[in-house]
């Protein structure tokens, strides 16, 4: 059988890899941990096709270790201990120079399997680097994820992608028998969904289906062989990241009908009911907040009934949710408040806690004044007295800016009232 075209391509070392450069680049994570020779065990999180097994095997050359790899969808708790078995073997107890054992979809292991990790990557028996287009959050269990850095790979972007399509046509011998002319790539790419593997095996098939030795590569000539192909919903490809944008999209624009129809769609193709209700969550938090604080509660008991009930009748429970959380009132207050925090604990380093907002639990931290000037709310009238409650460096910055509806504004005169124009409510 012949060799596809993305694997005749396949980078071999950091300098042939292309993207990726906050982690490949002159002062990248990896290439540091490289140049040192101290690989940390870690987790590769990105969309799939850009480049998580290679960006492992070339991990694994330029470090000099063995390399053992295992897939997530077909390998037990019994594959896993005999593989680490041999890795130690091969590697010896040499922490610089232990195996490395990839683990492709890691997200698919089970807590068990990944429990039976746990102690070859503590005792350094073998490097472990797991791939996974999932959230690490979600879908790696913590006591591992611990032991692990997590390193986020980027989408490729069109540049990259007309750069690998270019370098196909340079370098590859199959490619050379004909002329090969890029005049348009935006369909090309638009069916790679920024998958560089799916873009690259399906550009060797469109030069291959055409009979004479000179191929024009435009729009045109993509959609007339590839248009059957568009509608197929691929749960783990370009139609996933677009549906479910659409999805949430629908339902941030307050229509529970196209939100239902795109719900459809994820459960026609067979996406992940607890993919979709995590998503639910965040939204009911991210865009309805505390314009609707019920929104939240909805989600949270969505995923509680779907883990207990299962399809398909947990197609209605994610409609019901869908439908509720498109036809609330929106408000992504509480998102900004947060970021606008976090954007300025980044700015500002780590600000001394005010001494009267301490906790006082010893003699000694009573006598250096730790919380002797706080006023205790409850003690004046309506449970309120003015007192700073931020660092004296950040003091009247305002982060959490009441959206414009109806409960939020109930909280705006709440603020106002009682802050007058000290946070400018």
């Amino acid at each position: 059988m012949n060799t596809p075209l993305a694997e005749r391509l396949r980078p071999n070392t950091l300098s042939d890899y292309i993207s990726q450069q906050h982690l490949i680049g002159k002062s990248g994570a990896l290439s540091q941990a490289l140049n040192q020779g101290l690989i940390p065990s870690m987790i590769l999180w990105g969309p799939p096709g850009v480049g998580k097994t290679t960006l492992a095997q070339i991990i694994a050359k330029e470090s000099e270790r063995p390399f053992y790899t295992l897939s997530a969808i077909n390998s037990g708790v019994k594959d896993v201990r005999e593989v680490i078995e041999k890795a130690k073997q091969s590697g010896g107890l040499f922490t610089t120079k232990n195996p490395i054992l990839f683990i492709d979809e890691i997200h698919r292991f089970s807590k068990s399997q990944q429990d039976s990790l746990l102690q070859a990557v503590e005792k350094g028996w073998v490097t472990l680097i797991g791939a996974t287009t999932e959230n690490p959050s979600f879908e790696v269990i913590p006591a591992l994820l611990s032991r692990c850095q997590v390193y986020t790979l980027n989408p490729f972007s069109k540049e990259d992608l007309i750069a690998l399509l270019n370098r196909a046509i340079r370098e590859d011998k199959e490619l050379a028998k004909k002329t090969i002319v890029l005049d348009e790539t935006d369909a090309l790419i638009r069916l790679s969904g920024g998958d560089a593997r799916k873009l690259l095996n399906s550009f060797e098939l469109l030069v291959g289906s055409e009979p004479t030795d000179s191929v024009h590569i435009t729009n045109e000539f993509v959609q007339e062989r590839v248009q059957n192909n568009l509608s197929r919903y691929d749960k783990t490809g370009e139609q996933h990241y677009d549906i479910i944008s659409a999805f949430i999209k629908s339902i941030r624009g307050s229509d529970p009908n196209g939100a239902v129809y795109w719900l459809a769609r994820m459960l026609q193709g067979g996406e992940d009911i607890k993919f979709i209700a995590r998503r639910l969550l965040i939204l009911a938090s991210e865009d309805i907040g505390n314009a609707n604080p019920t929104a939240l509660v909805m989600a949270n008991s969505t995923m509680q009934a779907i883990s207990s009930v299962g399809m398909p009748e947990s197609r209605i429970i994610l409609s019901q949710c869908a439908t509720y959380l498109a036809c609330s009132p929106k408000s992504n207050a509480a998102y900004k408040a947060i970021d606008n925090a976090i954007d300025c604990v980044k700015k500002t380093g780590d600000l001394s806690v005010p001494l009267d907002l301490r906790n006082a639990p010893t003699q000694l931290m009573k006598t250096m004044g730790y919380g002797e000037d706080y006023k205790y709310a409850h003690n004046y009238n309506q449970n309120f007295v003015l007192q700073e409650f931020l660092p004296k460096e950040i003091k009247n910055t305002t982060f959490y800016a009441p959206g414009n509806n109806p409960r939020e504004q109930a909280q705006y005169d709440f603020l106002k009232q009682r802050w007058n124009d000290k946070y400018g409510y």
